[in-house]
């Protein structure tokens, strides 16, 4: 008998396996059915809001909607590296940082390459690692903060690309420079280290660095920024990254040719021209977070001490969590949950305006003392 060979017959497009393993990203819930008022607290937005400079010349943008942004961004480049002294030859803008991390993994990791990224760390790595084609490698943290020796434990002949969230979300702990500088000198130099400081501006602890340094001085470290958080520019998608020449090259051979557009452009270099606006973001955060981190402990709801605009709350389970989120729901106060970041058992609470911060403790007292009442 003669065998034919034959060939099952697709009837339809098919993606990549690996695209089919990736856990579509899930933003927290912004809205409180029956609540008269709603406050979210559940995105790491600044209670503030953009610098009224950025809002005035996202409105005079409106007179040029019919024009191609630069494609360079030149501008924005400039403004960023006249306020932070770098050079802008060394800077690229995107849609977002997570276009940049994306980007970083496209240029940076193949069919069978290894990405790296902590226990808790920001689900857009591990997104961007399994969209490239990478496996996706997870190193264990310690007291829910990065652990270099584990870090360093992960790397193999095919690991391509580290990331790293400094401080982290949702924990909002950070490594301290001397370890962050350990880190990349340990690491082979073919390895690309990504230290994304999303939340730089907010921290003030002395043993800080959100790694510019390293980036000036290394072939294989790269920083990632955004204007998402203190900025107030999360509505317009708007980051950045300062790396060295080489990985400026290679992603800027493979980003869309108007990935940062005009809008973003003239807003965020009227929002950098403007710290006061920043110096203020960073008292009330400053403030208020160790405020709530007080007044919360004093509950007995244990937290994670932060060093970002955000605050990790621990209940006595996922069933305790989910009962506090459907309570603060119930007042208008939208916090969020982390079960896909492993921490079923935890809320994040970004800090608010101050009648938000006062209100969201109001309210996890009197869950707190419901809870009581139901176990006596």
């Amino acid at each position: 008998m003669i065998k034919i060979a034959t060939t099952e017959i697709e009837t339809r497009p098919r993606p990549r396996p690996a695209v089919l393993l990736i856990d579509p990203y899930v933003p927290g819930q912004s809205s409180a059915p029956g609540a008269a008022k709603i406050f979210k607290l559940s995105a790491n937005e600044t209670p503030l809001g953009p610098s009224p400079r950025a809002r005035e010349a996202l409105r005079a943008f409106a007179d040029h909607l019919q024009d191609y942004p630069d494609g360079a961004a030149t501008a924005l480049r400039e403004a960023i590296g006249a306020r932070h002294g770098f050079d802008p030859a060394r800077i690229v803008c995107g849609n977002g940082s997570d276009e940049i991390i994306h980007l970083l993994a496209a240029a940076y990791i193949g069919p069978g390459d290894e990405g790296i990224f902590t226990q808790h760390g920001f689900l857009v790595y591990k997104i961007a690692i399994l969209a490239a084609g990478g496996v996706p490698i997870v190193a264990d943290e310690t007291n829910l903060t990065a652990d270099v020796d584990r870090i360093l434990a992960k790397v193999g002949p095919r690991t391509k690309i580290v990331f790293l969230a400094n401080p982290n979300n949702p924990t909002g702990t950070y490594l301290p420079v001397a370890e962050i500088k350990r880190l990349a000198r340990s690491l082979p130099s073919h390895v690309l280290l990504v230290l994304d400081a999303a939340y730089a501006e907010y921290v003030t602890r002395p043993d800080y660095s959100s790694g510019e340094e390293l980036v000036s001085n290394s072939e294989n470290v790269v920083m990632t920024r955004t204007f998402s958080k203190i900025y107030g520019l999360a509505g317009i998608r708007l980051g950045w990254c300062y790396a060295p020449p080489d990985v400026c090259g290679a992603i800027n051979r493979i980003r869309g040719p108007f990935n940062t557009n005009g809008g973003a452009i003239a807003a965020g270099v009227a929002a950098l021209d403007d710290k006061g606006h920043i110096e203020k973001a960073v008292a009330h955060n400053a403030t208020w977070l160790a405020w709530l981190a007080h007044e919360i402990a004093a509950l007995g709801i244990k937290i994670t001490p932060s060093a970002g605009n955000f605050l990790l709350l621990h209940f006595g389970g996922e069933t305790q969590a989910r009962a506090a989120d459907r309570f603060l729901l119930g007042r208008g106060l939208i916090l969020r949950a982390v079960g896909a970041y492993g921490l079923p058992h935890c809320l994040r609470l970004t800090v608010g305006t101050e009648e938000a911060n006062r209100l969201v403790v109001a309210a996890l007292k009197d869950f707190v003392n419901f809870e009581s009442r139901a176990r006596a």
